[in-house]
């Protein structure tokens, strides 16, 4: 991630020291959650559809990492960024009438999924070769 200092990014980027340990809080939320909809499907509890957008989240929300250090991809990480957050907003609509809790655990990381969405745009923005 050493890269992450030599892209271009607006002054409102958060310093990069910042990232690990939101991730890490993050992660902890998103483990809990999300493990419990893996429960939930795997003990006939709930439907493939309803897990379908946890799954999907979940290689987007790991793909960008990849897309946007290793191959310096800024519309693909974009484009994987937008997917992150429509497959989290599914996801939370989707569980929402079963399990209500697990909506409201995944709120920090909708609003954390909204702003990095929004500085994705940018950044890529700002580094789009001319």
């Amino acid at each position: 991630m050493a890269q992450y200092f030599e892209y271009k990014k607006p002054r409102w980027a958060p310093p990069a020291r910042l990232f690990a340990p939101v991730w890490t809080v993050l992660y902890i939320l998103i483990a809990v959650s999300f493990g419990y909809i893996g429960y939930s499907f795997f003990t006939g509890s709930i439907a493939l559809i309803i897990m379908l957008p946890f799954l999907l989240n979940l290689v987007f929300n790991f793909a960008f990492t990849t897309i946007l250090f290793r191959f310096h991809n800024f519309t693909l990480a974009a484009m994987d960024v937008l997917l992150v957050l429509v497959t989290l907003v599914w996801a939370l609509i989707a569980i929402y009438p079963i399990a209500p809790w697990v909506t409201y655990i995944n709120v920090p990381y909708l609003a954390w999924t909204s702003f990095a969405t929004i500085l994705q745009l940018t950044v890529t923005t700002m580094n789009r070769k001319r």
